[in-house]
């Protein structure tokens, strides 16, 4: 350390939850101009930088901060928008900090500086708000619940794309090209899912069914074969109706994808699983976010499966919209008569 009043700008590594080191600066208590942190752009590497939402990465890292670099934290949180116009001193002024403890924080999760994270928060803020800022309040007016429910889901849609594994997403993709037949199950929420799916058969190009009934998925379940594949979709991944259909699935021989938010006893029985991880948020009024990632979902298996089918398949989608047009707006189509 520095003597007294001095500013030491070495750094050192402090280990965050996750288990990764971040460069964090040290620095003396004085605020003026003069003391505050210089980090070198070459002290915090590409790797080092952190990706995906920057205010869900400060909430998650504050447990780990200094105390002084969490009241900058909860400034960050509490007003995003606000800490996007102001100058390091004028953060210092508003969080109740010194100069180099801003700037300390910035180090602290991975930028180099006060400016890039300002760049990146603003990046952040263009996708949506935290979730810990969508909370809905009895007093909000009709405008603000409409701009918290839009930002809280293209938060959470942006979280679960980024936490998504593309290899676990290419073998689901591959079992449904092979598939002879796709039944779909879930309950509440995720039966509605299931319907969706059902709905996207002329992309799957096979039958497909949805279950939302027990004894219905029970049935289903059973008469499935070899060349069949079963999606279970459950966002808490432990419903025990969906995990007696997915043993019983398993049984008969069919493939398992498991379309799920976490971790379970569905997922110990899935060939594949499929991992949609939304922010959670209890809050009362808080729409559902992990039924609308479900549905991304199977819009991403249908549509993929779809690119993977011949000419022909392809055609003949082409056709069925054509038709659907024509059906929907009454005017007849010449180019219907040359469709195969």
């Amino acid at each position: 350390m520095s003597p007294a009043g001095g500013v030491d700008d070495t750094t050192t590594k402090r280990k965050s939850r996750s288990g990764t080191s971040r460069p964090m600066a040290r620095t003396g208590n004085d605020p003026t101009a003069a003391a505050l942190v210089k980090v070198p752009l070459g002290e915090v590497t590409e790797t080092q930088r952190p990706t995906g939402s920057i205010l869900e990465l400060i909430r998650t890292s504050l447990p780990d901060l200094r105390k002084s670099d969490a009241k900058v934290a909860n400034l960050v949180l509490a007003e995003p928008l606000r800490l996007l116009e102001c100058t390091v001193a004028e953060a210092a002024d508003l969080a109740g900090v010194s100069q180099p403890t801003v700037i300390r924080f910035c180090v602290a999760i991975g930028f180099s500086g006060f400016q890039e994270f300002k760049i990146r928060l603003a990046q952040g803020l263009a996708l949506g708000t935290s979730a810990t800022h969508s909370v809905i309040l009895d007093t909000d007016t009709l405008s603000g619940v409409a701009n918290k429910i839009f930002d809280y889901t293209l938060t959470s849609l942006d979280w679960a794309r980024r936490h998504l594994d593309k290899d676990d997403l290419e073998r689901a993709v591959e079992a449904l090209v092979r598939a002879r037949s796709i039944e779909f199950f879930g309950f509440g929420a995720s039966g509605l899912v299931a319907h969706d799916g059902q709905q996207k058969f002329p992309l799957f190009g096979v039958p497909c069914r949805a279950q939302s009934d027990s004894h219905q998925q029970i049935m289903a379940a059973s008469m499935m074969r070899s060349g069949d594949v079963a999606v279970i979709i459950s966002n808490t991944g432990r419903t025990q109706q969906l995990v007696e259909a997915a043993q019983i699935a398993r049984e008969s021989g069919a493939t398992v994808i498991g379309l799920i938010g976490a971790v379970g006893p569905i997922s110990a029985l899935c060939d594949v699983t499929l991992i949609v991880e939304t922010l959670d948020n209890t809050n009362v009024y808080t729409p559902t976010t992990s039924r609308i990632a479900a549905l991304v979902m199977i819009d991403v298996l249908s549509t993929a499966v779809a690119l993977r089918r011949d000419e022909n398949h392809i055609k003949r989608l082409q056709s069925m919209k054509r038709r659907l047009n024509t059906f929907r707006s009454g005017e007849p189509d010449d180019s219907l008569e040359k469709a195969p």
